[in-house]
């Protein structure tokens, strides 16, 4: 055997062990994010069970059939559910290596969730000037506190997004940001199913009562 054989193979063990502990970076990367993911389930949990118990506290003041438009949090809903969609294009995008689009996607999932959070802080901004702040009754204060912590997650995923679309556009598509764009996609999609939740819990019975 050569020299330059076993220099050819030696090369090829290292990259091979380089690749493999790429991997189980990666891996250990989803396993932790999924380890937060699981610990902010028992965060909203906690924040929907004070809220049932709460939603009729409301010290003769409104009661949520008073105070929600259900038509405005449809709208609300809408942006979150398509930036969704929007997000997953992305993430194919992504997987055909195609980074202008994969910025196109990312760009528009942007603008989709800064609408909603855009229509949030309306409607909280409208709630107030009612006088139906978070100090009017138990009621809305578990209100503003379980809706306001999921809109703060929608923000903190808008500005990771941001900086995701900074790295894409400078560096492309590295081996770095694809797992950050899954970890963000897990994020984003979490964030709708929480929100279905709060649409559910918060908005429609409280309508309906």
């Amino acid at each position: 055997m050569t020299s330059q054989t076993m220099d050819h193979q030696n090369a090829h063990h290292a990259d091979d062990h380089e690749h493999d502990h790429h991997q189980e970076t990666i891996a250990t990367k989803y396993l932790g994010f999924w380890i937060y993911l699981m610990s902010d389930c028992v965060l909203f949990g906690t924040l929907f069970a004070t809220y049932v118990v709460l939603m009729n506290s409301t010290a003769g003041g409104p009661g949520g059939s008073e105070i929600f438009e259900l038509g405005f949090v449809l709208i609300e809903t809408f942006l979150l559910l398509f930036s969704s969609f929007t997000y997953g294009v992305a993430v194919l995008a992504m997987h055909r290596g195609n980074k202008s689009q994969v910025l196109l996607w990312l760009v528009i999932t942007f603008l989709l969730g800064f609408g909603f959070v855009s229509m949030e802080i309306y409607e909280f901004a409208h709630l107030i000037h009612e006088g139906y702040g978070p100090d009017r009754s138990a009621f809305l204060s578990s209100f503003f506190t379980l809706v306001g912590t999921h809109g703060l997650h929608v923000s903190f995923g808008l500005l990771w997004m941001l900086v995701l679309i900074f790295q894409v556009a400078r560096k492309g598509l590295t081996q770095a940001n694809e797992p950050r764009i899954m970890c963000l996609s897990l994020f984003w999609h979490f964030l709708d199913v929480i929100w279905i939740c709060v649409f559910t819990v918060v908005y429609l019975l409280g309508v309906l009562q």
